[in-house]
């Protein structure tokens, strides 16, 4: 199964549509984290978008997350109600038992989001379910807990999990994460749905290019996203685009690693963490940028690099999945392997030639009007369509 074209027809109505001719009118959601969050990144934007729109198509909408740092339980966020209770660790069990008890109320639909560890709802959801599932996270499970607790974290999303979803309808964001998940993790390529995500209308051309060579790169301060080697990467590049500078947006655990090697490149005069920026600032930003920049290990997609192409911005990426798919290769932006000194070759190599850049900009712009948040939501309520209709029709 591969993504549809896109919807031209009022995307409202044609979620309304398909709902109803699943007999769909109320939809639960398990997500980790809530787009409140601090620590919330792209797959929190990419639920909430698309629940948004499913709410404003009529549809009762309720998820379920973990709480968030000063947030209340309960609220009603764009249309649909979001529940925040349990921490990071206990929102799983606590999540399912409040579906087993129905304390929400009934349910046409459960969609989980597995963001690393799943809700395991397969062992206690009955019903018609889709799982969203960005990426594999592989590497990201040593990363982030260590070498003993990652090699538990990947068994587990290797061979004790896949087991349980073989025969769930899985969406994710790309042609290159669907190919990990059938070739990596085993499951059945008709039961995998590639649905891209938007871009807010908000990300858009405008204003002026920073008059000195400008990298951005945003994201959460996390060990997949590599911001260490992204310095490193950008002070290689310095080396052939005199005057350039990096400005990194974006607030994690990980600011003193970063801080740290800025520290040791004796670099705190060209790279500038900015932290949190409001929307407006980062469109600014995005669109005073000479390139936008990511030494990700692992993404579903890379959704900053969309949103700067569709301010015109080009994308210097490493090549992995996801990045695959977000950038084209030599059209929109440049991939390069996952090392300080190919990065930052292909980060000199666009800041150095104005035609080049150009061209990818121009790539850029065309590639992103391709992307909106009402595709996406169109395109996963017919993934949950078709999966409510194929389970009444086995009973």
């Amino acid at each position: 199964m591969t993504d549809a074209a896109p919807d031209t027809a009022d995307p409202v109505a044609k979620i309304g549509d398909l709902a109803a001719s699943a007999g769909v009118r109320r939809v639960h959601v398990l997500a980790w984290r809530d787009l409140e969050d601090v620590e919330a990144g792209g797959s929190e934007v990419h639920i909430a978008e698309v629940a948004k729109l499913w709410a404003a198509a009529g549809l009762d909408i309720t998820m379920r997350t973990s709480w968030a740092q000063g947030q209340p339980t309960e609220a009603v966020r764009d249309g649909y109600k979001v529940i925040r209770r349990a921490g990071r660790h206990m929102v799983f069990p606590r999540a399912a038992l409040a579906e087993i008890f129905r304390r929400t109320g009934p349910r046409d639909v459960l969609v989980e989001i597995w963001n690393g560890m799943p809700f395991l709802s397969p062992l206690w959801n009955r019903g018609p379910r889709v799982i969203l599932l960005h990426h594999v996270h592989a590497e990201m499970w040593n990363m982030v807990l260590g070498d003993t607790l990652g090699r538990i974290g990947a068994f587990f999303e290797r061979r004790i999990a896949p087991p349980l979803y073989r025969t769930s309808a899985i969406a994710t964001l790309s042609e290159s994460s669907k190919r990990e998940l059938v070739e990596e993790l085993g499951f059945r390529e008709d039961r995998v749905t590639v649905v891209h995500p938007g871009i807010d209308p908000r990300f858009s051309p405008g204003g002026e290019r920073a008059p000195e060579p400008l990298v951005v790169a945003v994201g959460r301060l996390a060990p997949v996203k590599r911001y260490d080697m992204l310095v490193r990467a950008a002070h290689h590049a310095r080396r052939q685009v005199p005057g350039l500078q990096l400005h990194i947006v974006g607030e994690g655990y990980e600011r003193p690693l970063v801080e740290s090697v800025i520290d040791e490149l004796d670099a705190a005069d060209w790279v500038t963490l900015r932290g949190r920026l409001s929307d407006d600032e980062l469109v600014e930003l995005y669109r005073q940028a000479w390139i936008v920049a990511s030494a990700s290990a692992r993404e579903g997609w890379g959704m900053t690099l969309t949103e700067a192409a569709a301010c015109g911005t080009p994308a210097v990426a490493t090549r992995i999945a996801g990045h695959a798919d977000a950038v084209r290769d030599g059209e929109s932006g440049l991939l390069a392997d996952g090392d300080p000194v190919s990065l930052g070759d292909a980060m000199a190599r666009v800041l150095g030639d104005p035609e080049l850049r150009a061209r990818l900009s121009r790539g850029a712009l065309e590639w992103a009007g391709q992307l909106t948040w009402s595709n996406t939501a169109t395109q996963l309520m017919r993934v949950v369509a078709d999966e409510v209709t194929r389970r009444r029709a086995r009973r």
